[in-house]
């Protein structure tokens, strides 16, 4: 064998398994798992001595590579290894590069470079042509490129025909369209959440209206094609009641969110701080409660990052700053950190919604932790602790929420079809 990895506790809801044990690996492949005493002399061995954890190698369903075009703020390597460093072994991205992703070239391009890196990355490609919200790209050439699914995330498609239409298309084409609900007309220049932190500061708001109004219009739509639809970056209390009484009523939504709503409220915003800006906005704690809420209770389907990498210098001026903050090395460990060890989250539950959920709302193999399946896997010590430090990160840019957090639990390794790609 390959690779062995000793004494870890093995999480998969998937094959029933969470216990102790070992696991054998050769040719990126599961061969064993069990007690393992037969070890080959040039094995590498990972002990993790009854400490550390291991669940299905996690996935991103939501990052922002800005490759191309963009590259002095991230690139698809760099990306990746922030990726790599916070357990991820595939990620899916945004097509709002420069130009958009919204053609088989494009694809192609991210393709090819993400054979580099080690993991899975996966494009999504535009719902409209250079995300314009004019005219529909072409589903049967990007599907035949190899993507799953489409968005024009960073904007919604203002036009509800033209979505409704675009709904019918996927769904012919079995693709499934994530969508940025917000109503930019309500936004109307907004740039934090739009209420008592707002007024205080004397900026102008995002009302909550604009997320909710779309969220409702697009599961409309979803109902009345019979098509899938997957809502971005859930925020607001609003939007997750929409969405729950849309699933009792058996429309195919599902949706994500992000360790920040969770976490923190519109009070950050305080400190006059772009790095705490990111769009939907931190909101009151009652949304953070409500969407706390509803990813125990199985309503909100997965975690993303939403991972947005901005330069230094963008994020300088707190009313000009563009929105987004990074988060692929601070998402598992804030998932430990907030709800796990609060005793709200099962590792198993945690498998669910960073791993298994996202492969399967886009369409993708599962990953598993079984006897023949491809070895990927995130390995964790759950007790590990420390602080966030911007300089510290992978990626290029360094605009994260958590920065100064003191977090319990942190990825060691990553290991991606049989491979470390990652150790701490």
């Amino acid at each position: 064998m390959e690779l062995l990895i000793k004494n870890v506790r093995a999480c998969d809801p998937q094959s029933g398994l969470d216990k102790i044990t070992d696991i054998a690996v050769n040719g990126g492949v599961i061969t064993a798992i069990g007690v393992i005493t037969d070890i080959e002399e040039d094995t590498r061995v990972i002990d993790g001595k009854g400490r550390l954890c291991a669940v299905p190698g996690l996935f991103d369903m939501h990052v922002h590579f800005r490759d191309p075009g963009l590259t002095y703020k991230e690139d698809i390597l760099t990306g990746a290894n922030a990726a790599k460093a916070g357990g991820f072994t595939g990620v899916a991205c945004m097509p709002n590069t420069k130009p958009p992703i919204d053609s088989a070239e494009g694809i192609r391009y991210v393709f090819e470079k993400a054979q580099k890196t080690g993991i899975d990355v996966i494009p999504y490609a535009c719902v409209t042509k250079g995300m314009k919200g004019e005219e529909l790209c072409d589903y049967d050439e990007l599907k035949k490129a190899g993507i799953t699914a489409i968005s024009d995330d960073g904007r919604p498609v203002e036009n509800a025909e033209l979505m409704r239409k675009a709904l019918e298309l996927s769904n012919e084409n079995g693709l499934i369209i994530t969508s940025h609900c917000e109503d930019l007309n309500i936004i109307n220049g907004g740039i934090i959440n739009k209420g008592e932190v707002s007024e205080k500061l004397g900026v102008k708001g995002m009302d909550r209206a604009s997320e909710d109004s779309i969220t409702a219009r697009e599961i409309t739509l979803a109902m009345s094609c019979d098509a899938r639809i997957h809502i971005c970056h859930v925020s607001t209390w609003g939007s997750v009641n929409i969405i729950r009484a849309a699933k009792r009523d058996g429309v195919k939504v599902t949706c994500e969110t992000a360790p920040h709503y969770f976490t923190y409220t519109d009070e950050k915003l305080l400190s006059r701080d772009a790095d705490y800006r990111m769009s939907p906005p931190l909101r009151t704690e009652k949304d953070r409660q409500a969407i706390e809420e509803a990813l125990l209770d199985g309503t909100i389907d997965c975690i993303i990052t939403d991972h947005a990498p901005h330069s230094a210098e963008e994020k300088a001026d707190f009313e000009k700053a563009p929105n987004g903050v990074v988060g692929l090395e601070t998402s598992l460990a804030v998932t430990l950190t907030k709800l796990y060890h609060t005793g709200k989250m099962s590792l198993s539950k945690l498998a669910e919604v960073m791993s298994i959920n996202p492969r399967k709302i886009l369409g993708l193999e599962p990953i598993k932790i079984a006897v023949g399946e491809r070895c990927d896997l995130c390995i964790f010590d759950p007790d590990y602790e420390w602080e966030v430090i911007p300089e510290e990160l992978n990626s290029k840019s360094k605009n994260t929420v958590f920065k100064g957090e003191k977090l319990k639990g942190r990825n060691m390794y990553t290991i991606c079809r049989g491979k470390v790609v990652f150790s701490l």
